[in-house]
């Protein structure tokens, strides 16, 4: 949720002065939250009152179809009590009759206003069943337009799977599958993007700026530099970037300081309920979960029509190695020229089978980067190199120590 309103701020002060460039200060003079974070807050506020009244509610209550009554009514319940706050904060025409309503109803809309508002659903589900369901019951109180509720749910899915482990290129063939074609890059239509408030003109293209980029800075500056709705483009980019790679600590702060009391006090209630520590190298550590259980069986990977076990492994290994790279240009200090020097202070010869076969139970991060960052460089001297490290174990022993070195830090900071 903190990754749409990072977006959300970042791009206020450019909503109606496009700037196509990735070249600005991200917080500056004319930033503000608006109605993008405050419905995005309103929405986890919803969330957080239906878990606890539900946590109350018996089997014979009516189920899934109780509980997504009682959702809506506390979504339309908490976006007018806090909404009605800041009745100058950019709402829609059509949305700012329905916010000050007596009797609110939906009125068929397929703005992008339903997917800038999801993201607290993507961090709140406990599978992707319900990711969807969550989406459609928070988005139907207004937008309950098939394309309000597609685009809803596709932002919402995406920040799901970012959450649990999905790679940009799974995220990206679950949406062309089942929601938008993105046929397209950023450089392609930055020219010609123009400001559009509808979900089909708005979703995929934050989409496509998160799949293509490099940290999670990286993603609100691609975001702005496409222009158009800039605000809720990058709201929507924003909540998958914070769910893929996390927010630094330093734009997490400067952003929360746009918040007043009110806002922060449920973005503090929030983070109690579903906050979960940030671990630095989760972009990497994903990729235990993702091969652990992938043995040298074709039967023990899934694959899509008109692709192999082979490739399909092979093609994660890729992404790896592209996200390997990315994150050491976003921390410059795993950035390792010297990584063999390093492995030899541990004793380590440059060797498939020695380096394979070291102890990294008491390495620091640099130590087990530098393990990674020869082989990364292995693969491109012999290929399939990469490839043989995570199929003998060697990768996931190096990331599962990389997981446990954020554990070790985030206990400290308790």
């Amino acid at each position: 949720m903190l990754g749409a309103i990072i977006g959300d701020v970042v791009g206020s002060r450019f909503e109606f002065n496009n700037h196509r460039s990735k070249e600005f200060d991200l917080f500056g003079k004319g930033c503000f939250a608006t109605d993008d974070s405050i419905m995005t807050l309103a929405v986890a506020k919803a969330i957080m009152e239906t878990q606890r009244a539900a946590a109350y509610m018996s089997e014979n209550s009516g189920g899934a179809a109780a509980f997504r009554a009682l959702l809506g009514e506390n979504t339309v319940r908490c976006m007018q009590d806090i909404g009605r706050h800041y009745p100058n904060c950019g709402y829609g025409g059509r949305f700012h009759q329905w916010m000050f309503s007596d009797n609110p109803q939906p009125y068929q809309s397929f703005g992008n206003g339903a997917a800038m508002r999801v993201s607290p659903v993507g961090f709140a589900a406990r599978d992707a069943e319900e990711a969807l369901f969550l989406a459609e019951a928070v988005t139907a109180v207004t937008h309950n337009h098939p394309e309000g509720i597609k685009g809803a749910k596709a932002a919402a899915a995406a920040i799901y799977m970012a959450r649990t482990g999905a790679d940009r290129r799974e995220i990206k063939e679950y949406i062309e599958r089942n929601y938008y074609p993105l046929d397209f890059s950023i450089n392609g239509i930055r020219d010609s993007y123009r400001f559009n408030e509808t979900c089909q003109e708005t979703v995929p293209q934050a989409i496509e700026c998160f799949l293509e980029s490099t940290s999670f800075e990286d993603a609100i500056r691609t975001a702005i530099s496409l222009g158009g709705d800039s605000d809720t483009v990058g709201a929507i980019t924003g909540a998958i970037a914070e769910a893929y790679y996390g927010v630094p600590d330093w734009m997490q702060t400067q952003a929360l300081s746009y918040l007043d009391e009110r806002m922060r006090a449920v973005y503090d209630a929030w983070q109690e309920m579903y906050g979960a520590p940030r671990e630095i190298f989760c972009v990497l550590t994903k990729y235990i979960d993702k091969f652990a259980e992938m043995e040298r069986s074709e039967n023990s990977v899934r694959v899509h029509e008109g692709e192999t076990p082979a490739t399909r492994f092979s093609g994660s290994i890729t992404v790896f190695e592209d996200e390997f790279y990315a994150f050491t240009k976003e921390y410059p200090a795993y950035h390792l020229t010297n990584y063999a020097d390093i492995l030899e202070s541990h004793g380590i010869e440059w060797s498939e089978r020695d380096v394979s076969a070291a102890d990294v139970g008491k390495m620091d991060a640099q130590s087990v980067f530098a393990l990674i960052t020869g082989a990364v460089r292995a693969e491109h001297l012999c290929g399939g190199v990469l490839k043989t490290f995570f199929e003998d174990g060697a990768m996931l022993k190096w990331l599962q120590r990389l997981r446990e070195i954020d554990a070790a830090s985030h206990a400290q900071n308790v």
